[in-house]
């Protein structure tokens, strides 16, 4: 997925960063935290290469994905791939909202593929309810759902708005692809309040990347949120979004960040902790040496890569096509 914040292009950098911190190699086993999990990237990685991982994210959607990537582990039966992708449509909760056709006048998604989304989201929870798959199907094929579905979103990138026509890439025909099984040990997967997991766990590795500034991803992925929870939610405005009071992060506030950060810090046992952050974050750099020093020894490591995709197509200000990122070190 075409993610904000997503790690993906920065793998290299955050394993090489780690294992030189840490001295823990590649095919060491030990117990890794991914606290703000996101689509799954960082956590994955390291499951693959032999550790137990812990991840959390306040979101559903990437509870989801991670349930997946995380906890299930080969061999999954895929047959009903065939099935599910054979279902005639239906107007659900998705073409009535999100679609065109349905007089929603909310255009995410073409009426073909709203409906056939309905059709599998909605066969995915009747099997699963009824007994007829086991979790670890139900969330494999529900995971496999969001990545595939968010391919055809008339979106920029992100969720805050739709396209008035339909562009190309929304307007070909859904089909269900199934995302890869990760061989490694079964972890642990949370949605959870981070300030409040963290009093619960331990480990070894701690890898922290909160949100940088106020956009806040519930409003951003509202339509992955709900396709995910199929929970009927009453939608308000223009754009249908839903009610995200539970999930607004107080790391997307100037006001509370810094003290949200070092409760963090404070409460975490573990012996590494890593913060990825950029240089336009709403916490600077010197207040987040200022706190990391205080519960051990601080180091840094810094990579520059380029923004994500939907600056440029949001229009935003934007003054340079790169940024800084960080990966601030604590060893308590």
């Amino acid at each position: 997925m075409n993610y904000i914040g997503s790690k993906f292009s920065l793998l290299d950098f955050l394993r090489a960063s780690i294992s030189a911190a840490t001295g823990y190699k590649e095919s060491d086993s030990y117990v890794f935290a991914d606290l703000f999990a996101g689509t799954g990237v960082v956590g994955a990685a390291y499951k693959a290469g032999g550790c137990k991982v812990i991840a959390n994210d306040i979101q559903y959607y990437s509870y989801i994905l991670n349930k997946h990537y995380i906890e299930n582990v080969p061999p999954i039966d895929t047959a009903l791939l065939e099935y599910l992708n054979n279902l005639p449509g239906i107007e659900g909760f998705i073409f009535n909202n999100y679609c065109e056709g349905s007089g929603s006048g909310r255009n995410y998604f073409t009426d073909i593929n709203g409906k056939k989304c309905d059709a599998v989201r909605t066969e995915l929870e009747k099997l699963h309810q009824n007994g007829e798959i086991d979790n670890a199907v139900y969330y494999y094929f529900l995971a496999s759902l969001i990545n595939s579905i968010d391919k055809y979103a008339n979106t920029a990138s992100v969720y805050g708005a739709f396209l008035k026509h339909i562009k190309k890439s929304a307007q070909k025909e859904f089909k269900l692809n199934l995302l890869p099984i990760i061989d490694g040990p079964t972890g642990e997967v949370y949605n959870e309040d981070v300030n409040k997991l963290i009093r619960n766990i331990s480990g070894d590795v701690l890898y922290l990347d909160p949100p940088y500034n106020a956009r806040q991803y519930c409003t951003n992925y509202h339509v992955l949120e709900t396709i995910a929870r199929y929970d009927n939610p009453v939608l308000i405005g223009k754009t249908g979004l839903r009610d995200y009071q539970d999930q607004k992060s107080a790391f997307c506030s100037k006001r509370t960040v810094a003290k949200v950060f070092e409760d963090l810090i404070i409460n975490a046992k573990f012996k590494y902790i890593f913060l990825s952050y950029n240089n336009e974050g709403l916490m600077s750099l010197d207040t987040i040496k200022e706190i990391m020093s205080k519960y051990g020894s601080y180091s840094c490591y810094t990579q520059d890569y380029k923004r994500f995709k939907a600056d440029k197509d949001m229009n935003r200000n934007i003054s340079a096509a790169q940024t800084t990122e960080y990966l601030h070190c604590l060893i308590k």
